[in-house]
Formats: C-alpha cells, sequence, structure tokens
C-alpha cells in the first residue's frame, strides 16, 4: 500500500483567478511510484476551489461568467456583515466547487478525459498564497 503527501504552493490574484494543477499533479504522481488508487486534490481554505474543466480561456471565461452570476460581487452578504471583509462572494462561489478532488488512477496516469484538466479557481477579493496538497493512495 502506497501513501504520500506532498504540497506546492500558488501565488494567485483572486477573483477567479484560475491556475492548471494538471502538470504538477501528473508530476507528483510519477514520482510517488502509484500505479493503481487515488489521486486527492485538497486546497485548504475556504475562497478557492477545485475542479475538472478543460484549460481553454473560451470555457474558463464562461465558468467565471456563470458563477459569477450565481453568487455576484454586489449583492448583500451576510459574512460581509459579520466580518466587513467584502468576500462573501468568495465562499459562496467556493461551496459550490468544493475544497477537494477526487480522481482515479490505473496504470500510473490519472484517469482524465482528453480535454480535461484538474484546476484551482481562487475567488477571494484580494491575492493570497494558495497551499495544494496532493496525496495518492493505492498500490
Amino acid at each position: 500500500m502506497i501513501v504520500k503527501t506532498g504540497e506546492i504552493f500558488l501565488e494567485t490574484r483572486g477573483f477567479c483567478d484560475i491556475h492548471d494543477l494538471t502538470p504538477a499533479a501528473r508530476k507528483f504522481l510519477k514520482e510517488s511510484g502509484l500505479e493503481e488508487g487515488q489521486f486527492l486534490v485538497h486546497v485548504p481554505g475556504s475562497t478557492a476551489g477545485v475542479t475538472t474543466i478543460e484549460y481553454e480561456p473560451g470555457v474558463l471565461q464562461d465558468l467565471c461568467r456563470a458563477l459569477s452570476q450565481i453568487a455576484p460581487e454586489d449583492i448583500p452578504y451576510e459574512h460581509n456583515k459579520a466580518w466587513g471583509d467584502g468576500n462573501g462572494f468568495s465562499h459562496v462561489r467556493a461551496a459550490l466547487l468544493k475544497p477537494s478532488l477526487t480522481i482515479p488512477v490505473s496504470g500510473g496516469e490519472l484517469l482524465l478525459g482528453t480535454w480535461q484538466q484538474i484546476v484551482l479557481l481562487d475567488f477571494d477579493n484580494r491575492a493570497r498564497r494558495r497551499r495544494v496538497i496532493f496525496q495518492v493512495l493505492g498500490k
């Protein structure tokens, strides 16, 4: 049984700043030696999320626009009343995506679709240094 955990750090700009994690994930998977099992990606924090999507400028812009329509920046949020930091929208958007993602691994490869990449979306209203945790589990 193989269980390995690692991390990377990213500098993000907020406001739906998107980063492709796939190359780093593939590198970590290869170095882990895992052939069969699961690959976990986790982003601690409540204003960023991870998902899989085609890392193509048009579809990324479409995703950000859709999320801004679901949780717009300019409506009242109870979080903003409580904390005064103006980022209530970012918490809601991140909750819709979730902080973690698990991808099956077979033959030492991430089982992603042809046009599917692993992406981090930072929704906060300011720049952040984001910690991304990778973990493999299997054989």
